[in-house]
């Protein structure tokens, strides 16, 4: 008789312990959509700040990178966004580069991106980071390099929405409402 008594208590507990485990084991936001890894980079102005602990704004735009055959995609956003013209929203362009191990082919690269980037505006704005790409694509939540991506980013570096290609409205409309809501 203690038996049948025991069974359906122990069942109970078991699968109360089970869906405790489950919660804290599943991911939450941030997780699910990523996470900026931590990163000291230089500004192409020479201004050198942690990612993301150097983001100024609660919500700021980045417009990632992976081969310069995507600058007409980062372009784009630049244009249907506006974003040379709204001051409202924070961003930057971070083209995002497997780090060559070395301080002198980093400033190799950097000369490159230097080109043609007369106005102290631009190159503030451009923010190259030196890094394993794998690594960065796994900790930011995207799926790969083959197109340029939008994120948008709260102060300490999650990701909170994001966009892949050229600019689409609607996917502009989701990145805007995004920047706009109140941060946590």
């Amino acid at each position: 008789m203690t038996h049948t008594i025991w069974t359906p208590t122990l069942a109970w507990l078991a699968a109360a312990t089970g869906a405790v485990l489950l919660a804290m084991a599943s991911p939450n936001e941030s997780h699910f959509f990523g996470q900026l890894p931590t990163l000291t980079v230089q500004r192409l102005d020479q201004q050198r700040f942690a990612l993301p602990q150097g983001l100024l704004a609660k919500r700021t735009l980045a417009l990632v990178a992976f081969h310069s055959d995507q600058r007409d995609e980062v372009r784009s956003w630049i244009r249907g966004l506006r974003l040379d013209q709204d001051r409202s929203i924070a961003w930057f362009k971070m083209p995002v580069l497997n780090d060559p191990g070395s301080e002198r082919a980093r400033n190799d690269m950097e000369s490159v991106l230097l080109a043609g980037r007369a106005s102290e505006i631009d190159r503030a704005r451009l923010v190259p980071v030196f890094t394993d790409r794998e690594a960065f694509i796994r900790s930011a939540g995207i799926s790969g390099t083959g197109h340029a991506w939008v994120l948008v980013l709260d102060r300490d570096g999650k990701v909170l929405a994001r966009a892949e290609g050229r600019f689409d409205q609607d996917k502009a409309d989701a990145l805007r409402e995004t920047l706009r809501a109140e941060g946590d």
